[in-house]
């Protein structure tokens, strides 16, 4: 059998943590940043963590 290819847009997109758990970035930092309060651009700038409902379709993109 083959090995399974690792998906390449998911292993640019997410990070795993020491312990296991999966880091992405968040949403809406790109442009049309006027608009929001400086509160939730400073929010929407630090990376987070994947929901627990998702952690299974990353981990089968990313072969962990």
């Amino acid at each position: 059998m083959p090995k399974i290819k690792t998906n390449s847009a998911a292993k640019k997109r997410f990070k795993i943590t020491g312990t296991g758990k999966i880091k992405r970035r968040r949403a809406f930092h790109r442009h049309i940043l006027m608009g929001k309060n400086a509160k939730r651009r400073r929010r929407i700038g630090q990376a987070t963590m994947v929901a627990e409902s998702d952690m299974s379709n990353i981990k089968y993109l990313l072969n962990i």
